[in-house]
């Protein structure tokens, strides 16, 4: 079913209810976003005493080893979306068969992958550059790593169940016991039992696993109290279903593809333009990422709020409830540029002493935090479309955005890294283009448990 009706004004109550929802879901799904890179964080401090060449090898293992998983984050998004339109329209136990297919799919999905990674790791590190002393490190760490890749997935797919069913509390809670449980295995065997880089590698592996197990006792345990599992039988796969969580995840395979590109454009015109540069980069891109949590954190709760009010066939309340994310959206845009540009010179010394650096990242910044707010609608109206699943559009707006910034970049941006930062700033004035005109549409209000 489709509604195109008018927006309705948003009384007061209505708005206080929705920053309710927004900071419920948004707030700890942000403190659970940050678990990867304090993964990373922590495997680094700790490699890092190591030696150059291991702390080398593990930068370019666990690079590659992002980019591998990382392209499968729609695993999460696509099942936030479909639980969520089953919790809508009051069908819970349709809402945890649904997850339970989202995992089953993360497990099929992740045994080529582990293949990939282990059978060709020296061949891919090359790729990456790896220097011959920090190739071994990088070979070790990434073939070790891969037998943890099925439980990433996994935990991708089982956080995107729980926050279809509003539940941003459980992924935190596990995010933070998996961290803390890495921190303690790597220690204990990088340095107490000998084992070097492969310690650490091995560490990161029992904690992914171990975050992966608890996702599964909690979806299995909530599959039983809704009576799903009377047989041993009914937690088996259901190709069908399989099949659907594929055919719905897609189209942000190519919006993820398309996304990772422009990223990678950006790196290589970079690094073109010396090694000064290049470290400015790597330095706005880090702030920039970082900051990408606060704001992916919203689009979140867009994806299990509106996911939520579709499929109770509330189109007046996700028309009211974006209204008020973008909201959100550019207030937090705006106070994340403030803050960036005001805490200079409290975390520059942190990453640089380097003069020239520090020179080119004065403009870069002021247009990295110029760029926030808009930036702040972007995330809000990506997540709203997500949780609406309008995934098909999605992708070919980000084609189409790919192709309006890569002509771009690789020209104008080639010449400076300021021009290069105009670039990825007319990159998302060109998304916001794109999510701004959906939105007005209001072809994306398809309502009903099941996006027809």
């Amino acid at each position: 079913m489709r509604s195109t009706s008018p927006a309705l004004p948003q009384p007061p109550v209505r708005r206080t209810r929705h920053d309710r929802e927004i900071l419920a879901l948004a707030v700890p799904a942000f403190g659970a976003l940050i678990a990867e890179p304090l993964f990373l964080m922590a495997d680094s401090a700790i490699v890092g005493h190591l030696g150059t060449a291991q702390l080398a090898g593990l930068g370019v293992a666990a690079s590659l080893l992002s980019t591998l998983v990382g392209v499968f984050v729609f695993l999460a998004y696509a099942t936030t979306a479909a639980v969520a339109r089953r919790i809508g329209s009051g069908d819970r136990p349709a809402a945890v068969r649904q997850g339970i297919d989202g995992i089953w799919l993360a497990v099929f999905l992740s045994v080529p992958v582990v293949a990939l990674a282990v059978g060709l790791a020296p061949a891919l590190i090359r790729l990456f550059g790896a220097s011959a002393t920090a190739t071994p490190y990088a070979v070790d760490y990434l073939r070790i790593s891969a037998l943890g890749i099925p439980a990433m997935l996994i935990v991708m797919a089982a956080t995107g169940v729980l926050r279809g069913l509003q539940d941003t509390r459980t992924p935190l809670a596990v995010a933070v016991a998996g961290f803390t449980v890495n921190l303690l295995l790597n220690l204990g065997l990088v340095y107490g039992a000998r084992l070097g880089i492969a310690g650490s590698a091995l560490g990161t592996v029992i904690a992914q696993w171990g975050m992966a197990a608890t996702y599964l006792a909690v979806v299995v345990r909530g599959a039983r109290r809704l009576g799903l599992l009377s047989t041993r039988t009914d937690l088996r796969p259901d190709l069908p279903g399989i099949r659907a969580c594929a055919t719905a995840g897609a189209p942000l395979l190519v919006r993820t593809l398309s996304l990772r590109a422009i990223l990678l454009i950006a790196t290589a015109v970079a690094a073109r333009l010396g090694n000064t540069a290049m470290a400015s980069q790597q330095i706005a891109m880090s702030l920039w990422n970082f900051l990408a949590f606060a704001l992916d954190a919203i689009a979140i709760a867009g994806q299990a709020i509106i996911g939520r009010y579709l499929g109770a066939d509330d189109t007046g309340g996700a028309r009211a409830a974006t209204r008020r994310m973008v909201e959100w959206g550019i207030g937090t845009g705006v106070l994340l540029g403030a803050l960036l540009l005001l805490a200079r010179p409290l975390y520059l010394p942190l990453f640089t002493d380097d003069p020239a650096v520090k020179q080119q990242l004065g403009t870069v910044l002021l247009i990295a935090a110029a760029t926030q707010p808009l930036c702040g609608v972007v995330f809000v109206l990506d997540g709203v479309l997500m949780g609406a699943g309008d995934g098909p559009y999605l992708a070919w707006a980000m084609l189409g955005t790919l192709a309006a910034y890569a002509p771009v970049a690789l020209t104008l941006g080639s010449s400076s890294l300021v021009a290069l930062w105009g670039a990825i700033a007319l990159c998302m004035a060109v998304r916001l283009l794109f999510l701004a005109l959906r939105a007005r549409t209001g072809a994306w209000l398809v309502t009903g448990a099941v996006r027809a």
